[in-house]
């Protein structure tokens, strides 16, 4: 599976792993998301990977704050669930868009500098110096739209 086998490597370089329980918890995670190739939540996340030793949604939300920290992770909060940052031009800049399908729950990140112009300026209008911005476009994919 090509899309696995990059995001895979591409997530183990970002991390930076290490023997440490963090440095595991977080690449079992990123591993994760990688096969399921589709947003999960904290819990489900839990429940996939209690046989490899994570036991309690701290550990997990720890390995998940750590990710979002570097970049490798996106939070999806419409879904309260995380995503694999799919794109090399995220750059860990903590900009992103998705694109939300209501009825097969297909979701796909893509990024737009203008966008991220628009929105820095927005918040540098308020007063507001921006870290990270997520937006999310719900509503129907073309499978579904036209199916």
């Amino acid at each position: 599976m090509l899309y696995y086998n990059t995001m895979t490597a591409r997530a183990s370089a970002q991390t930076g792993l290490s023997n440490r329980r963090h440095g595991r918890n977080r690449q079992l995670v990123l591993d994760a998301l990688a096969q399921a190739q589709r947003p999960m939540g904290a819990y489900e996340l839990l429940a996939v990977l209690r046989e490899e030793g994570l036991r309690s949604p701290l550990q997990v939300y720890r390995a998940l704050e750590q990710l979002i920290d570097d970049g490798s992770v996106h939070k999806i909060e419409s879904l309260s669930a995380f995503a694999l940052c799919t794109r090399l031009e995220c750059g860990g800049h903590g900009h992103a868009t998705f694109a939300i399908c209501t009825n097969c729950g297909r979701t796909s990140e893509f990024h737009d500098a203008k966008l991220d112009r628009v929105l820095r300026q927005l918040g540098r209008r308020e007063g507001f110096s921006t870290r990270a911005t997520t937006v999310e476009l719900s509503g129907l994919c073309e499978s579904c739209a036209h199916g």
